[in-house]
């Protein structure tokens, strides 16, 4: 047991040291998705503004670079291609998914879909997007063709989509699902406050954390896939220990939180709150924070 406590010594000694948080205003409307680019040096943004905000990240600080416009409804989720650090694709209400090319800044592509997407993510060939709506119903895109390969409602197995496994993970409804990067893990979020960390091989949970009180809406892993984020309606991130399930740090919120999102070679967390403009409280702040950085 002693090095798992010493690697959490380790662990929490950083964020003595790294705990500085900065706010950055990204849109005019809350932001529901945020993102780190492959090369870690763009975060996105996307918005209930219908908007995509793009910043670089320049050593401690982010510099915002532009603002893609185009879908008609909220952007929901966004996911980066996991190897060519310019495309971007975006999920909307406005049923259609797109994606940018932050290099040119322009949209690459629009595929129209049959329902409200709320969720998207990008095989690991970038060959494929994955998008689900409001219905349950997913929908493979070709990202060669951009043309629609198939839709389903089920666990399939990819690349030959056939029906794999279906799990009993949580008496509580499942909010999100992510894979570590190591590929030995995914951890489950749900309505009743747990995250579950589950074996990839044997399809067994091992440990669950439970330190918050509200419907788990979002989590992330580490780049090293030492450390797992989880963020609800608490006023407070969650930021874990993977192999242990001990608590690290606690990010301290003022609102619910959206979306939060490990650096791909960083401990920067970067995550959007349900905040408030500080002079009109009916107003949404549209802002997004990253925390992680040194502390002055």
């Amino acid at each position: 047991m002693t090095s798992f406590f010493s690697e959490i010594d380790q662990l929490q000694s950083h964020f003595r040291t790294h705990n500085k948080t900065r706010e950055y205003q990204a849109h005019s409307s809350k932001v529901h998705s945020v993102g780190w680019s492959c090369d870690g040096r763009r975060l996105a943004s996307g918005s209930f503004d219908k908007s995509v905000t793009i910043f670089t990240l320049d050593r401690d600080r982010l510099n915002k670079e532009f603002t893609f416009r185009g879908h008609g409804g909220s952007v929901d989720q966004l996911c980066w291609h996991a190897s060519n650090a310019d495309l971007l694709s975006t999920a909307s209400g406005d049923k259609s998914v797109r994606i940018w090319d932050a290099r040119s800044q322009k949209c690459a592509a629009t595929i129209i879909t049959k329902g409200e997407n709320i969720n998207i993510t990008w095989s690991p060939d970038g060959n494929t997007i994955a998008v689900g709506n409001k219905e349950d119903l997913v929908t493979f895109i070709d990202t060669r063709t951009h043309k629609i390969k198939a839709e389903d409602n089920s666990i399939l197995n990819y690349p030959d989509l056939e029906l794999q496994h279906i799990l009993k993970a949580h008496p509580g409804t499942c909010i999100c699902i992510e894979f570590d990067p190591t590929g030995r893990y995914f951890a489950t979020g749900s309505a009743d406050a747990l995250v579950s960390l589950w074996d990839v091989d044997e399809l067994a949970c091992l440990r669950t954390f439970s330190r918050l009180d509200w419907p788990v809406r979002t989590i992330s892993f580490s780049h090293d896939g030492r450390l797992l984020a989880s963020a609800s309606e608490d006023l407070v991130i969650d930021v874990g220990e993977v192999e242990t399930g001990e608590k690290v740090v606690d990010i301290p919120v003022e609102a619910a939180t959206f979306t939060v999102a490990w650096h791909p070679s960083q401990y920067l967390l970067a995550y959007a709150c349900d905040d408030k403009d500080s002079y009109d409280r009916k107003r949404d702040a549209g802002s997004l924070k990253v925390f992680g950085f040194p502390s002055e």
